[in-house]
C-alpha cells in the first residue's frame, strides 16, 4: 500500500472503520465521509495537503443563503480552496456598523477583504428563498421567543422601500423581485464598510449579484449598470429548461 493509500490518522492509532465515539453520529454522513476519503481526498491528497501547509489564497469571496438546496462550490463547480463562503438566512448583509455586538457575517467578509485580500464578492441569492418570504409574510410567527431570524430580516426594510418607490423589475412576481432587491440591498450595505468602499474605488475589488434557480439550474447575472438580473453565459446546453 503506498502513502497515499494509507488511511489519515492524525496520531490516532484507531482504525478507520471502528466503531464511531458518538454511536448517534448520522450513519449516511459517516457513508458519505468514506466516499469522500475514497473519490475526492486520496485522489487529491497532495494539492490538499499544500492547503493545509501554505493556507487558503482564495480570490473570490461568496456570500449566499444558508439554504441546504444552494451550495456555491457546486453551482461553479470548483474544490477546496477556491471560494471562501460565508451563508446565513437569505444571503443578507448588515451596514458597516463599530459597537460591541456580534457580528459574525462582518467579521467574515473583514476577514476575507483584510486577510485574504479576495479580489471579488458576489452576493448570491437564490429562488423561493424561505427568508424572504418570511420577511414578506403579513403575520409572521416567531420560530422562539428570540426570533432571531425575525430580527435578522429586518435588514431587507430599505430594499423593501427602494422596491416600492423604484422598481428596476417591472412584471415579475413579488417574491422574485424581493429576491433580487435584497441581492442589491446587501452590495449597496457593503459599499458601507470604508475599506470595501476605497478597494472597490481603487479597481482592487469588483462586487457582483448573483441568482440562483434550484429547480432549472439556470444562474443569472446582475447588470452592475442597470441592477437588471441576466441569464449567465454558458456553453452547455441546460437540458428540460
Amino acid at each position: 500500500m503506498s502513502d497515499l493509500e494509507k488511511p489519515a490518522t492524525d496520531g490516532d492509532d484507531t482504525a478507520a472503520n471502528s466503531t464511531p465515539v458518538d454511536a448517534t453520529f448520522p450513519s449516511e454522513l459517516l457513508k458519505g465521509y468514506g466516499r469522500y476519503r475514497e473519490k475526492s481526498f486520496l485522489p487529491n491528497r497532495r494539492a490538499l495537503e499544500d492547503l493545509a501547509v501554505y493556507g487558503q489564497k482564495p480570490k473570490v469571496l461568496v456570500i449566499g443563503c444558508c439554504d441546504s438546496r444552494v451550495t456555491p462550490e457546486g453551482i461553479f463547480d470548483v474544490g477546496p480552496g477556491e471560494l471562501f463562503v460565508v451563508r446565513n438566512v437569505a444571503n443578507l448583509v448588515p451596514p458597516h456598523e463599530e459597537n460591541g455586538e456580534f457580528h459574525g457575517t462582518s467579521a467574515a467578509v473583514e476577514f476575507a477583504i483584510q486577510g485574504l485580500k479576495v479580489e471579488h464578492i458576489i452576493v448570491l441569492g437564490h429562488a423561493r428563498c424561505g427568508g424572504i418570504e418570511a420577511f414578506r409574510s403579513e403575520n409572521p410567527q416567531p420560530l422562539s421567543d428570540g426570533d432571531f431570524i425575525g430580527k435578522w430580516i429586518t435588514l431587507l426594510e430599505p430594499a423593501a422601500r427602494t422596491l416600492a418607490c423604484n422598481p428596476v423589475d417591472r412584471n415579475i412576481e413579488p417574491q422574485l423581485a424581493m429576491e433580487y432587491a435584497g441581492i442589491r440591498q446587501s452590495l449597496k450595505n457593503l459599499r458601507t464598510f470604508p475599506w470595501i468602499a476605497d478597494l472597490e474605488a481603487k479597481g482592487a475589488l469588483v462586487l457582483h449579484g448573483a441568482w440562483f434557480d434550484i429547480r432549472t439550474g439556470l444562474l443569472k447575472i446582475m447588470d452592475p449598470e442597470t441592477g437588471i438580473f441576466h441569464d449567465a453565459p454558458t456553453n452547455q446546453v441546460v437540458i428540460g429548461v
